[in-house]
This record gives C-alpha cells, structure tokens and sequence, in this order.
C-alpha cells in the first residue's frame, strides 16, 4: 500500500479548500440571482398585467405560490407540507453542503450539486421568511402547452438535477465500457 506523503496531504487539503470556496461561490450566486429575479418581479410585476415575449413563448407574470409545482400540496395539511417543503429540502441542502464540503471528488458532480442547493435554498427561504408563500414569475410554454408559473430557483434544482442524472449516466456508462476493457 502506497504511503502518504506531506505533498499528498496538501494537495489534497488545497483541493478540498477549492472546492470549497466553488461550492459558496455556486450557491451564493444561484441563491442571489434567485432574490434579485424576485425582488424585480415584487417590483414591477405585482399587480400588473403579465408581460409576453416571443409570441407568448416567456410569459412573465407575477404569483405568490403555498403549494409546490401546480399546486400539488393545496390539500396536504400543514404538518405534511411543513415536513415536505421545510424539513426534508432543508435536511438535503444541508446534507448536500456537507458532501460538496468533505466528500466531493468531481468537480462537474460537485457544481451541480451547488446549483440545486443554491435553488432549493431561495425557495426554503421564501417559504421560512414569507409564511410558505414563494415568489413565482416565470411561465414557458407554446400555446397551450405551457408549465406552470415558476421562478429561477425552481429552474436550478429542475436543471442541475437533469443535468446531474445526465452526468451519472454518462460516468457510469464510461466506468461500464473501460471496465470491460480492462478485462479483455
């Protein structure tokens, strides 16, 4: 068994330090971005008629949202949504710092991991600061085909979590092909 050296012991504390400071860095950004998109919406679009790009392709439009997406949970009682829109995502982004923090050995794995943790931190924000209640102002969609009206946030945890699930495929499908390499 290989010894450890000094040099591997920094390198390893250097690396892990790095990772670190991208980790804040991902979140802070994805968490500010997500305020700054929902202050502007309180600002200029509350209370005013929806805002349509593109033949309707973006539609901005300004809502408070207590539920989760297309109001899943309107019925749920308060016990249940408290454990499901505070407890369980503030148990994972937690636990999602600490592996980006102490476990993290990929560097693409470990940005979109703080891209969902930066997502889910505006919403578990909003839901703590605003009595459940998260700013939505977002709507996609081409004609009736449309999602529903959501924000930034809900964009990273969508987005980083496909493109996690992409990104594991894709590792595991190389990890399967060189490892039947290695054993021809």
């Amino acid at each position: 068994m290989a010894e450890t050296t000094v040099l591997d012991v920094v390198v390893l504390w250097r690396t892990r330090v790095r990772y670190i400071g991208i980790t804040i860095a991902v979140v802070v950004l994805n968490y500010g971005l997500d305020r700054l998109t929902k202050l502007l919406a309180i600002e200029f679009l509350k209370g005013r008629p929806l805002v349509s790009f593109f033949g309707d392709l973006v539609v901005l439009v300004y809502a408070e949202n207590t539920e989760a997406f297309l109001s899943m949970g309107s019925v749920w009682s308060p016990f249940l949504k408290y454990l499901l829109f505070l407890v369980i995502p503030g148990i994972l982004c937690l636990y999602g710092l600490f592996w980006c923090f102490l476990k993290a050995r990929d560097l693409p794995r470990l940005v979109l991991v703080s891209i969902i943790i930066g997502g889910g931190s505006g919403n578990l924000v909003d839901r703590i600061a605003n009595d459940f209640r998260v700013v939505d102002f977002l709507n996609f969609g081409i004609g009736r085909l449309r999602t529903g009206v959501l924000n930034v946030a809900d964009l990273s945890v969508t987005f980083g979590t496909l493109l996690l699930i992409l990104a594991e495929y894709r590792r595991e499908k190389r990890e399967r092909v060189h490892g039947s390499e290695s054993k021809s």
